[in-house]
Parts: C-alpha cells; structure tokens; sequence
C-alpha cells in the first residue's frame, strides 16, 4: 500500500476515534491505534524507500489548494508521533479511565484524537497558510489537554500560560510565513535556498519555533504544563510536542537561506538551554516539574547538534558537519522515547500514591517492581550511560565537536566549550536522576501514602516496556537506524550524509552489545552465586543511628544541596529556616523553593510595569469631548513644532 492510503487510514481512525471518544471507549482505543499504526507504516516506508511522496488533490482550504508531502524528515518525525501517540493510548485507557474520571475522559480522548491528527497535519503540510492553521488547532487541542483537570487553579494557571506564549510564537510564526508569501508571490513551501533575501527571516522562526520547542530562556510556559497535565499528555508534550518546534527550525534552516551568525547563536542557546535545565531540574521537588526541566536540557543537546551542523553547513565542513547534525536528529528520537517513558513511569508513581511530591515518597521499589525498573532505565539513557539509546546520540554530537576542534578552523574555538558543557550537563543529569530514584524508589516510606501502595495494570505496563524495549534497541544496534538518519538528513542537506559514514555507529554497537553481555553474564554469576550461598541480612553502617527513622533521610532538596548551591544566582531559591537554637530546641524547619526565575524575576515584574503603564494612560480617556478636542490640538501643535524642526535650514 502506498504512503497515501496508509495516511488515508490514519487520518480515518483517528477522526473515528473521536467520533467514539464520548460514547464508545473501545472504539476509541481500536480506531486511535489501528491510526498510529497506519501512520507508522507510512513514516517506515517513507524512510526506507527514499522517493517524495506528494500530494496535490486540488482541494481548496482557505483561498489555498491543499498541498500535503512526506519526505525523509517529515517522515522522521512522523514515526515518532505514531509510536508516542499509540504508546499514550494505550496508556490513558487505563491511567485516564472513566470510572475515575467521568466528567474529564470522554472530552480528553477526543482533545488527544485531535492533537495526534493536528500534529500530523503540521508534519505534512507544504502549505504555508495550511501549516498555520495545523499549528493553531494543534495548540487548542493542547490547552485544552493541558486543563484537563480543570477544576484545579494550578491547571488552569498552567493552560492559559501556555495559551499567552502559544500566541506569542504565533503572532512570530504568521509574520514569518506572511513576508515569506510576501517575498516569494505564494504560500507554497520548498527549497528557497537561492534567495538569499529571504535570509533574516530566520530570527522570526527562531523565536516561533523555539517558544514551542522550550529552549531557555522562551521556556516559561514548559514546566508547569508539563507538571499539571495529565502524565500521558506530560509524555506526548515532551516527546512530541515541543519537537514541532526542533522540526520547524530543522526544515526551515534546509529550506531558506539563514543568516551567517545562525547557526552561532542556534549553538549558544543550545549550550545555555542544556546547562540552565538541568540545573534548575535538580532544584526541584516536584517529579514530573523535574522531568519537565529536562526536557529544556535535552531540547538543548538537539540545539548544540544543529548549530554546530549550521556552522559546518556554512563552512564547507562536511566531514564534522555530519556527525554533529546525525547526532542531533538521532537525540530527537532517543529523548521522544525515555522522555516519554520517565514521564508515563512518573505517572504511575502518581496514579498509585497521588502526589508528586517527592519528599513525601520513598521506599517504593518493592511495591512497583516494574515501574521502578523501568524508570531507572529511563533514567540511564537519559543521564548518557552506555549502553543505552542517550550514549548513542550524545556520543555522535561529542565525535562532531572533536572533530570540529581537530580541523583547527574557527569552530574549534566554540567547539571546546561546548563539548565541556556537554560533560558538564551530562554528569548533572546523572546526579539529578540519582537524586530521583533514591528518594522516590529507595529508602524507607517518608508518609503513609507510600506505604500502601500497588503496581498498574497492563495497559499502563505494556507501553512503558515497549519504550523501554526500543532505548534498548537503539542502544545496541544503533547502525540499523542509520538509513532513517540518512533520509532525514538528505531533506535537510542534499548529499550531506551517506551510507558510508556509518562507520562509527557499528563500533558502537559492538562495543554496546560486549558491555550488555557482560553485564547480563556478570549478573548470572551473581544470582548462582547468592542461591549457592543463601542471604545473610545484617543492619547496615548506621552512622551512630541506632534506630534510624524516615526522617532522618535525604529529602529532594538536601540531596541536591550542595550542587544546586553553584547555580543560586540563576535558580534564586527561597529558603525559610528555623535552626535550631539550643541543646533541645521545641521547633527546627526547613524548606526551600526554586522558582522559575525568567517568569518570575522578569516577565511577571514586566507585565506589571506594562499594566501600571496601561491603568495610568486609562485615566486619559474620561469621556469628555473638551478633553479629546485639548489631546488633539496638542498633538497638532507638536506636529508643527516638528515641521518647523526639522524644515530647511
């Protein structure tokens, strides 16, 4: 079956989906998967085959014929949302059900339907009045995900700064897109690369699509939507949603011509975005707000691959060029999937205890054996360790970044720092999601609610380990994703990528599949050698503790402390404290919260100088028509003040 018809059957399943979405759930859950599933199948055979496909059938939409194209990136794209798309499905059926959720589900359901569908639409449209109006409904469609659980002030607050910065990049994206249809005499997209005219229309793009995408400092609106969503909307969110953003910015740098200094700045926000993320991310209390701040950090790692590609682009620099821009297409996928699986994972620590807090959590192991476990994975490949999908893509951005130093050209000058930075935010992952894993699934119970606790059902299980099973899959056979990377990148640049330099990604897969055996042998080893000899248990090094209790364990900020302490004068914590002041004091606290510092130490102060401003220039227009008369001649008379200034001399 062509790409055609199989796109035929997911734009019918999941607008069956919604169909079904308030009155028949399963209808709902076969017609949205058998979608994915169908745009699955056409992304595969996009990829694998190579040819365009395009599709002009001659309807009319908004003064515009309808323009629809699948090529190696949009295809790139498109089996990312099919695969998070499906895996959330499935997930919500069980996490979002209506016997707990009988008012919200029903309407979630279609919104979700929506969403996949709209996303898609943006992926396929060659249009630019058609891409427009895709990204418009697809932000609805979010807010209204978003605000699910819209009865909480929080949630609210959360969807309507996501609705203000939405339009934002909006009012961005319609300007770029209208002086392009200015310049160009249509609305018709394509490779514009001989007009160099059409050059500073980069830096509207930029903003558009890095609002969207999170990049610091346009992330404002990120954390909290992520943190007050539902968790499978959180994971389509991250996965998918922000990567609209990186695919706007990867397709239109390809496209149109940029200016010289793109891909520097491209490259510096990038570094900032992965340093200031994850900085902020480990001083966080709230899981899923925790995950959100990743998001920034890893939408950064994407940027550093990009820019650096850019700068390789404009250089003739084929040869580091090609690493820098394969890792960074490669990490799109590789944080779509333990992204997505950090974030269902999160979910079922909530469905389970219903907090996010973390402080208020521990012990649960052994109470969710399977998302513990799989949670931990997410975390090793988001951290970077081998031999998981994170190593992959991060070590192709580090293999550009050497080798830009090595061809001693001005990019090894920006090289240098950005493979420390690099380092930096990968080591300040690992420590964030130690942080993680031993506060919320180590330890004792720090509350009762996490005492009595019970693993999911299978349904929110089976898509965790089949995110899980696919960071594997990259992790130790990443050359067999090559061709999809080499697709992806001849739609970028034409001839750039090949076959043949694929060459690092085999040595890696062989190095990855050694250490797997390895540490599957060494665990075997292990397991005979405990049945041989049985389990002694003893009470561990207790620091002088005789008796120690679950207060007397690192909480989420303590954990963190000492690191978080580098970077407070750009995280700003609030800290309240009451030390203790004798031998036996009767009260000792304390508590500190990271805010977001761009929103509130910046834009929050703004907006209210704004409004003051606004309030005070109010009090001009008080309805009387002697004082309109006075505004009038005064700003005649400046206007003659004006003239007779700047007249002959």
């Amino acid at each position: 079956m062509t790409p055609g018809g199989l796109l035929g059957i997911a734009g019918i399943g999941l607008t069956a989906g919604i169909l079904g979405a308030f009155k028949a759930p399963r209808l709902w859950l076969a017609a949205t998967l058998t979608g994915a599933a169908a745009a699955f199948a056409a992304a595969v055979w996009a990829l694998a085959t190579g040819p365009v496909w395009d599709w002009q059938p001659g309807f009319v939409i908004g003064g515009e014929a309808l323009h629809l194209r699948l090529d190696g990136l949009s295809a790139f794209f498109l089996l990312l949302l099919s695969v998070l798309g499906g895996a959330g499905t499935l997930y919500a059926a069980e996490y979002w059900a209506d016997r707990d959720h009988p008012v919200s589900a029903p309407s979630a359901r279609a919104w979700w339907n929506g969403l996949l569908l709209s996303m898609g639409g943006v992926l396929l449209c060659a249009n630019g009045l058609h891409f427009l109006i895709g990204w418009e409904i697809f932000t609805v469609c979010a807010y209204f995900l978003i605000t699910t659980e819209r009865q909480r002030p929080a949630a609210r607050a959360a969807g309507w700064l996501y609705l203000a910065a939405s339009h934002v990049a909006m009012v961005c994206l319609f300007a770029f897109f209208a002086l392009l249809a200015a310049r160009t005499g249509g609305w018709e997209l394509g490779p514009m690369g001989d007009r160099p005219g059409l050059a500073p229309l980069f830096w509207l793009a930029l903003v558009g699509f890095g609002l969207k995408a999170g990049l610091f400092p346009l992330h404002i609106w990120l954390p909290s939507a992520h943190a007050n969503a539902p968790s499978h909307v959180s994971a389509i969110l991250s996965g998918m949603a922000i990567k609209l953003g990186i695919y706007g910015l990867v397709r239109f740098t390809g496209w149109l011509p940029v200016p010289d200094s793109a891909g520097w700045v491209v490259a510096l926000l990038g570094v900032v975005s992965a340093v200031l993320g994850v900085a902020f991310a480990l001083g966080q209390h709230d899981l899923k707000r925790l995950l959100a701040y990743h998001s920034v950090e890893n939408i950064g790692i994407i940027l550093i691959g990009l820019g650096f590609a850019m700068i390789a682009a404009a250089q003739g620099q084929a040869a580091w060029g090609r690493l820098a821009l394969a890792g960074a297409l490669l990490h799109i996928w590789n944080h779509g999937l333990f992204k997505a699986l950090l974030f269902l994972g999160a979910g079922s620590v909530v469905h389970a205890t219903g907090t996010r807090e973390m402080s208020r959590l521990g012990g649960l192991w052994r109470a969710l054996p399977w998302t513990a476990s799989l949670f931990a994975l997410a975390a090793t490949a988001i951290a970077g360790l081998p031999p998981l999908n994170g190593f992959v893509s991060e070590w192709l951005v580090y293999l550009g970044l050497f080798d830009a130093v090595s061809a001693h050209g001005t990019a090894a000058y920006a090289a240098i720092p950005a493979a420390v930075a690099l380092g930096l935010t990968g080591a300040l992952a690992l420590a964030c999601f130690v942080k993680v894993c031993g506060v919320v699934f180590l330890g004792l119970p720090r509350t009762p609610i996490s005492r009595h606790v019970h693993e999911c059902g299978w349904r929110m299980r089976l898509p965790m380990l089949g995110l899980g099973a696919a960071c594997v899959a990259i992790g130790l056979a990443p050359v067999l994703f090559w061709p999809a990377l080499v697709s992806a990148a001849d739609a970028w640049q034409p001839g750039w990528v090949d076959d043949a330099s694929s060459t690092p990604l085999a040595t890696l897969g062989s190095f990855h599949l050694a250490l797997a055996g390895l540490v599957i042998l060494a665990a075997v080893l292990l397991w005979r050698r405990v049945k041989q000899n049985g389990i002694r248990r003893a009470g561990t090094w207790d620091c002088g503790y005789a008796a120690p209790a679950p207060r007397m364990q690192y909480t989420a900020g303590s954990f963190a402390g000492i690191i978080t302490g580098w970077f407070d004068w750009i995280l700003r914590p609030v800290r309240h404290a009451h030390l203790p002041k004798d031998n036996f004091p009767a009260r000792a606290d304390f508590a500190e919260h990271t805010p977001e510092t761009v929103l509130e130490r910046v834009i929050e102060p703004a907006g209210s100088l704004v409004q003051r401003l606004s309030l005070a220039v109010r009090r001009l227009q008080d309805g009387r028509v002697q004082a309109y008369i006075l505004y009038l001649l005064l700003g005649l008379a400046a206007l003659a003040i004006l003239a007779v200034m700047g007249g002959p001399r």
